[in-house]
């Protein structure tokens, strides 16, 4: 897998700093008051659910930057399939160390595994189909970048990774801006003037909107919202292949084969990221 472009050294060592500081503050008093320091010690992930791992990559990092001098050997990387009893990585060095960083590796796999989970059963379910899925921004703030790369491991699409990497013209735009075309034109003067090139998807809510979004062109997707199949099929015939589709809004696991069914591109899904459940895991010492 291809890292995406908000995957970046700084952006995870960043991450990591936030919540290191977030969670040790001046020490981890705990450990200093009673473990020695000389001591060293080894524990391992335990597996204790079923479901798609994911963040193993991500707790290397967090190893690492707690203390360098731990060593951390991997077991199941990260898209594995894994049930309860599974080990996914041992590490081994200063105790201190390893309980320092136990919790924030827990917190970021358990989340990440859950989402990654989530996304590959729902994928499961529009197999056979042209549909891809997608996330969106409905993401826990700060963490954000995680929950998105969880998507990618669970086999999912990323969307837009905030307000600055596509323009997505929705219900609200639409309606300050007086209508669809208003929308499109004022946002190709917009880019004109900045010098910048970004993807435009329309948000549409109804078929006379899509034939709107669709006349006005100069748009890189026309996003399906809360449409019922039958309408989003009439949609698409609309559309005709001008330009890429997404479904979007309160879509299921019990609908979301029928929504792929209709022929859209993509099926956007919030509750990859704010609906998954956790994946149990523990690090226990051995």
């Amino acid at each position: 897998m291809q890292n995406p472009p908000y995957l970046t050294p700084d952006a995870l060592r960043a991450f990591i700093h936030s919540a290191l500081a977030e969670d040790v503050g001046d020490g981890d008093h705990s450990s200093l008051a009673g473990v020695p320091a000389e001591a060293r010690n080894r524990a391992r992930l335990l597996v204790k659910d079923e479901g798609v791992l994911a963040g193993v990559a991500l707790a290397e990092l967090i190893f690492h930057e707690v203390d360098p001098a731990l060593q951390v050997t991997v077991l199941l990387p990260d898209g594995s399939r894994v049930k309860h009893g599974d080990v996914a990585l041992t590490v081994e060095g200063p105790a201190r160390s390893i309980l320092t960083a136990e919790r924030l590796v827990l917190n970021s796999m358990q989340r990440m595994s859950g989402i990654a989970t989530k996304t590959a059963y729902l994928t499961s379910l529009i197999a056979g189909t042209a549909a891809k899925l997608l996330d969106t921004r409905k993401t826990t703030p700060g963490f954000r970048l995680c929950e998105k790369w969880a998507v990618l491991i669970g086999g999912g699409v990323n969307h837009r990774f905030g307000l600055f990497d596509m323009i997505m013209l929705k219900d609200n735009h639409v309606d300050y801006a007086g209508g669809i075309r208003p929308a499109i034109e004022a946002t190709h003067r917009y880019l004109e003037q900045l010098g910048r090139r970004l993807p435009i998807v329309v948000e549409t809510r109804t078929l006379s909107e899509v034939e709107q979004a669709a006349d006005a062109g100069g748009i890189d997707r026309i996003m399906l919202d809360n449409m019922k199949p039958d309408t989003m099929r009439e949609a698409i015939a609309i559309i005709a292949g001008r330009f890429p589709t997404e479904a979007s809004g309160g879509i299921t696991e019990q609908t979301i084969r029928e929504v792929a069914e209709t022929g859209v591109d993509y099926i956007s899904v919030g509750a990859l990221t704010h609906s998954a459940n956790i994946l149990d895991l523990s690090l226990k010492a051995f």
